[in-house]
């Protein structure tokens, strides 16, 4: 029985991005395009990075893991690499992320806005647990500041590497990118979880007291039916009209004799 509900598990988030390993081997690109950028040129930069990405997806798919991060990276290294190619210049390959970063910023003030924070929507989205949370003013607030962790993690980025980027600093816009990548991630994941712990308490009390308020409320339903019952018995037993439509009871003898017997009487 334990075999099979293993086997139904469903992956982590975590799991699903090839685990610490799969983080890591995704950040290696932005490090390799910097150091080949230094010592032989822009050119040599981006294909060593966009061979790099494969090599991971390579490696992962050989130790039977997720390629997510393999399949993002290229993508995300790609984009980086084109436009570094036609900017010119290494400072580029950091421009699209820096972008990126506004926009996700912006997405996650956007929803708070509208009462929709993307912290409580996309975990969820990702656990199927419906919209349940949003009833609860209590719920809202807690996802509205763990979507406010995740815009300011967003936000800082995008201030930080935008002026780097202004400075023409290559190898320090790589440093705040791996800095500011997933160690600011935890810390809004952190903030997430919390919500999300503070959400199910409050799911799962108002659940149990919904459940308690219907027992008693049909207890009481079946007190009352009982209780009605037991009157009308009550009433039908006093209630001499009950005789007579059975037949009756009077208070007149009843004369059994046999009509012959009679009729010699007289």
């Amino acid at each position: 029985m334990t075999s099979v509900k293993e086997s139904e598990k469903q992956p982590t988030l975590l799991e699903q991005m090839g685990g610490v390993s799969g983080l890591l081997f995704s950040s290696l690109p932005v490090v390799v395009f910097v150091l080949v950028n230094a010592f032989a040129g822009l050119m040599p930069a981006i294909w060593s990075a966009l061979g790099f990405s494969v090599v991971i997806g390579v490696v992962l798919a050989l130790r039977k893991g997720s390629v997510q991060p393999a399949v993002s990276a290229v993508f995300g290294v790609g984009i980086a690499a084109f436009i570094a190619y036609r900017t010119g210049d290494a400072k580029g390959f950091f421009l699209f992320g820096i972008w990126q970063s506004l926009v996700y910023g912006g997405g996650f003030v956007l929803s708070i806005l509208v009462r929709w924070p993307l912290a409580g929507v996309i975990w969820s989205f990702l656990n199927g647990q419906g919209t349940a949370w949003r009833k609860d003013k209590a719920n809202v607030r807690d996802y509205d500041i763990a979507t406010l962790v995740w815009a300011l993690v967003f936000i800082a980025r995008f201030v930080v590497q935008r002026w780097l980027y202004d400075e023409a600093s290559v190898g320090w816009l790589a440093a705040a990118r791996l800095a500011m990548g997933y160690p600011l991630m935890a810390v809004a994941l952190f903030a997430t979880v919390w919500a999300v712990r503070r959400s199910d308490k409050r799911l799962k009390a108002t659940l149990a007291r919904e459940e308690e308020e219907n027992r008693q409320a049909e207890e009481r339903l079946r007190a009352q039916a009982e209780a009605e019952g037991k009157r009308n018995i009550y009433d039908q037993l006093l209630d001499p009209s009950t005789d007579e439509a059975r037949g009756g009871v009077t208070d007149k003898p009843r004369d059994d004799t046999p009509a012959p017997a009679r009729a010699e009487e007289r």
